[in-house]
């Protein structure tokens, strides 16, 4: 699970770890398994835990007063899953993380983070994923307000191709604020070019 990590923080920094930093993740990091539909935070909650995903898929998602899911965010290997801001704050999460299917995840306590990221090159990372979170929520808003459904579909596609074999279309649906039947003559359309 650890040199999951490592390759994928190496591919991302303009140097390698070195084996005391390596060290200090492994220490830090610590193997989580969850099931399909298993919850890793619920509503209400304070977020204790931000987790590297090594296998598997996760949804984050609120429930409206209607009992309705609306997905925020698709999580699949290699992202970083959590609520940023109640980990940060130690506030009650507005949101559920839940498994979509078998997960494994590195996970990182409050204190075990402040020891990651005091490293340079962790800071490197960190505004890296930073940069990449702020131009995708971005897109994402401009795509919510100004694109259809259809070019909101096709922009998902175009980058995140494999969120639809990931993923069921109800939630595809939900990520992209559209219903599942809108979704289905969408795929039809498409299917037909």
């Amino acid at each position: 699970m650890y040199d999951t990590l490592i390759n994928y923080i190496n591919s991302r920094v303009s140097r390698p770890l070195a084996s005391d930093e390596i060290g200090i993740l492994k220490n830090n990091f610590v193997p989580r398994k969850i099931k399909k539909r298993q919850a890793f935070l619920q509503e209400g909650d304070v977020s204790n835990y931000m987790g590297f995903l090594v296998k598997g898929a996760m949804k984050k998602y609120s429930i409206d007063v209607k009992g309705a899911e609306h997905v925020m965010s698709l999580y699949i290997e290699g992202w970083w899953v959590g609520d940023r801001e109640s980990f940060a704050k130690l506030k009650p999460s507005a949101f559920n993380i839940e498994a979509c299917q078998d997960t494994d995840l590195l996970i990182l306590t409050k204190k075990a983070a402040e020891e990651v990221f005091s490293l340079p090159i962790m800071n490197e990372l960190t505004r890296q994923l930073d940069e990449n979170y702020s131009y995708a929520s971005q897109k994402r808003i401009n795509a919510a307000l100004s694109m259809t459904a259809e070019e909101r579909y096709n922009m998902l596609i175009d980058s995140y191709p494999e969120f639809t074999q990931r993923f069921p279309q109800h939630l595809i649906a939900s990520y992209l604020g559209i219903t599942q039947e809108t979704l289905s003559r969408i795929r039809s359309r498409a299917i037909k070019k």
